[in-house]
């Protein structure tokens, strides 16, 4: 059973790298946005609060956010492990994440923290927007995500690395070395796939 969370700035190659992992250690990736998408769209209970809250422009608060992750990681394929991609967000979210699997006799194993310098992200960024035209994708909107990025999980990564579960891996190079990177920081952990 591998329970790992993910963490990196946008651009960092986060979902490619945790499709790899996800793939490797055959658990499922899940990702809240994944979660209140699916949701609004089957119409459940939960979908329809969430829906109207982002159509006001407003954030999901803590406790539906948590409610939907609750419910996610009692689905069967959440059972034998998973890979949080985007929850938590906050140190309340954290705090109730460790509630959570403690109360199960659970913890998360890792925290994979994705490092990338920022100038190369903005680079790589602004290259993929003008090469698939995405004009909103500015020099200053790219920054802009960068900064809420930085100042959002700052809190969290301490809080993780005071756990002693972070790991950090050098996010910048070919995909396949960053996935190496990773699995060898995650053996290195004893968190292998068994033969």
């Amino acid at each position: 059973m591998t329970r790992l969370l993910i963490v990196g700035p946008p651009g960092a190659g986060k979902g490619t790298q945790a499709a790899r992992i996800a793939e490797h250690f055959a658990i499922p990736t899940i990702s809240t946005g994944d979660i209140f998408r699916k949701n609004i769209a089957d119409d459940t209970e939960l979908g329809r609060q969430v829906k109207a809250i982002v159509d006001a422009g407003d954030y999901v608060p803590d406790s539906l956010t948590n409610a939907l992750v609750t419910d996610r990681l009692n689905e069967a394929d959440a059972a034998g492990g998973f890979l949080l991609d985007g929850y938590p967000r906050t140190t309340d979210q954290v705090r109730y994440l460790t509630e959570l699997l403690s109360s199960h006799g659970h913890a998360l194993d890792a925290v994979i923290r994705l490092v990338a310098d920022q100038e190369e992200i903005v680079r790589r960024l602004r290259q993929r927007a003008l090469e698939i035209g995405r004009v909103d994708d500015s020099e200053e909107a790219i920054r802009h995500r960068q900064e809420v990025y930085i100042r959002e999980t700052a809190p969290l990564i301490e809080m993780f690395r005071e756990q002693g579960l972070l790991v950090e891996i050098d996010g910048l190079g070919a995909i396949d070395d960053v996935t190496e990177r990773i699995f060898e920081a995650l053996a290195a952990r004893g968190l292998e796939v068994a033969a």
